[in-house]
């Protein structure tokens, strides 16, 4: 599609649905049929031989979903266009002058051959919950914004334009195809010189809320219907290094080497037994492993390797990490050798709004869904809006909890479940938030 073409698609007028603000959404449901068709059609935009999808970020593809997503939020009674951060956002107006909006959405772009379900299931039921209230006559008292966000998968440049947290620098860095961000953000439509257009400050949203696949196995193993999203989890990674001494494999005996590599193995070890040890949902986990020098002949001499911890409470991270430095290093000394720690990356947790959270068990209980309290151990668009607005997630399960993969897979029913907890949700907040 080309750029003539997408600008067409975003400024056509929404299609005109008569509207009674006195209609008790209560009974309103979306249309399944209609859902699972849109679903379906999306995939079209970048699906590839082997069933995955290559619809990465600021790729024709991208592009080309955005237009058929315009055109769906304009049947929807959303008013849509590309902002600053190449975000589509489509709006409708409340029937309260002043009121800050209610936002919901998620994104469409993927990881290379990845699946159909990550962030496309809250962006197309995000847009059937627009289209079902409107046709069922529903007035909000707030605007009702769903969003696409931009780049998810890539750095989150979209929402995080929403708090002005992204850096000019970011323009300059590569995408996941084959445009830098500030090259791909223009290609979408939007300014990268102007990202500061997009901040919204503390009340700029009466509230957020975002429908997503689980993306892990809980719920599927379970059998239960509903996440109810206690809040996203706080990240901290650090680099470990140790230094022996590179000697002779053949030569050296084992009682005088100071092989890098052995407390290392300890050390990994024991960063399992402290992370099992804790009562609690935190996870660890050693993801990359450098040795050096690398030869099969040759005692390493120095070894580097990652630790990632992940917990809802950073006080326990960063009491987690104390207790494995301390381990680590008492492990080191035993064994003649030298121990550094680096943490490169760190990612507050972002907890759920607790108001938004009891509607949605409320909504899910409502409509007799099953449904259980969880963090979401992946981060999310979500996550961006903290302190900015009370946020909330919705999960649905994910088959064998398999993602960024063509395996991916959320059924029809399941989706529809969420999409009807996610209107009832935002009706509650409509009456809630003010």
């Amino acid at each position: 599609m080309t750029h003539s073409l997408l600008l067409l698609s975003l400024f056509i007028s929404p299609l005109l649905f008569a509207a009674d603000s006195t209609v008790d959404a209560g009974d309103t449901r979306v249309d399944s049929d209609r859902l699972s068709a849109t679903m379906q059609h999306m995939r079209t935009f970048g699906e590839n031989a082997a069933g995955g999808s290559d619809r990465v970020a600021y790729s024709e593809h991208n592009l080309a979903a955005l237009g058929y997503l315009a055109h769906l939020m304009a049947e929807s009674g959303l008013v849509a266009k590309i902002d600053v951060a190449g975000n589509l956002v489509g709006r409708r107006e409340g029937r309260i002058d002043g009121l800050a909006p209610i936002v919901t959405g998620s994104h469409i772009d993927t990881v290379p051959n990845g699946g159909h379900y990550d962030g496309i299931v809250g962006v197309m039921s995000a847009v059937e919950v627009a289209r079902s209230l409107r046709e069922a006559g529903v007035e909000l008292d707030h605007p009702l914004e769903v969003i696409v966000w931009s780049n998810e998968e890539g750095g989150k440049n979209g929402s995080r334009s929403f708090t002005g947290a992204v850096a000019d620098r970011e323009m300059a860095l590569p995408s996941l195809g084959a445009k830098t961000i500030g090259e791909g953000i223009a290609f979408l439509g939007g300014d990268p010189q102007h990202l500061a257009a997009n901040i919204r400050h503390a009340g700029g949203i009466s509230g957020y809320i975002e429908l997503h696949v689980e993306q892990g196995a809980m719920l599927d193993r379970d059998g239960i219907a509903i996440g109810v999203v206690e809040g996203i989890v706080g990240i901290k990674r650090w680099y470990i290094t140790i230094e022996g001494f590179a000697n002779h494999a053949g030569t050296t005996p084992m009682d005088q080497r100071q092989d890098a590599l052995y407390p290392a193995a300890l050390i990994i070890a024991e960063v399992r037994k402290i992370i099992t040890d804790e009562p609690g949902r935190q996870v660890g986990t050693i993801g990359r492993l450098d040795v050096k020098p690398g030869a099969p002949n040759v005692i390493p001499g120095e070894v580097m390797f990652s630790l990632e911890i992940r917990d809802l409470d950073m006080n326990k991270v960063n009491r987690l990490f104390a207790m494995i430095s301390a381990a680590a290093t008492a492990i080191a000394e035993a064994n003649e050798t030298q121990i550094s720690f680096n943490q490169y990356y760190e990612s507050p947790a972002a907890p759920t709004d607790k108001r938004i959270m009891a509607l949605v068990k409320q909504s899910a209980d409502a409509l007799g869904l099953s449904n259980i309290q969880m963090p979401s151990g992946a981060g999310h668009d979500a996550q961006s809006m903290k302190g900015i607005a009370p946020l909330g997630m919705i999960f649905v399960p994910s088959r064998a909890g398999i993602s960024h993969a063509p395996g991916e897979f959320t059924g029809p029913q399941q989706i529809t479940n969420g999409a009807n907890v996610l209107l009832q949700t935002v009706v509650a907040m409509d009456r809630l938030l003010r």
